[in-house]
């Protein structure tokens, strides 16, 4: 199983922003206002604490959480991440956070065949908990869904 010394400093730093690259994909696909924002944040970090305490969940991803849960580990994030969208439109960035988790994709099957396909259905499900957690709410019969532009996000997500 697979840990931050697998991977070389630049591809453990798209991995470990792909935490939040998973979320702010979705964020982008259908802004959903500061209080959708806050509840999106919390559903991001909700997993991430799933992840951390779950024993028989992706080594990969509680090795991701562990770096995330330090200071350098959430700088190092916020810097790529910053790299990664500072020189696109607000149009292109939602294209350049999916291209980083397809870059990802392809690095964690590469360097860790074993662990590839647990961390890719948990980036798809902190994606999935984003969308939903500001999901849009039918007034009348008071069910929340996902809108069609985060579907479409998830759909694309997945693909990575």
């Amino acid at each position: 199983m697979a840990t931050k010394t697998d991977f070389s400093a630049a591809e453990w730093d798209e991995v470990l922003g792909s935490v939040m690259v998973a979320g702010m994909a979705v964020t982008l696909a259908d802004p959903s206002g500061l209080i959708g924002m806050i509840k999106e944040g919390l559903a991001s970090g909700g997993t991430l604490v799933a992840a951390k305490t779950d024993p028989s969940g992706n080594k990969l991803a509680r090795s991701v959480v562990a770096d995330f849960g330090t200071s350098e580990g959430r700088s190092a994030a916020k810097e790529f991440i910053k790299k990664s969208v500072a020189d696109k439109r607000p149009a292109e960035r939602k294209t350049a956070l999916l291209a980083v988790l397809s870059r990802v994709g392809d690095t964690v099957a590469s360097k860790a065949p074993a662990d590839a396909p647990g961390f890719r259905s948990w980036i798809a499900h902190i994606s999935q908990s984003v969308a939903e957690a500001a999901g849009e709410v039918d007034s009348l019969a008071l069910v929340a869904w996902v809108s069609d532009a985060d579907k479409a996000a998830l759909e694309e997500i997945s693909r990575h």
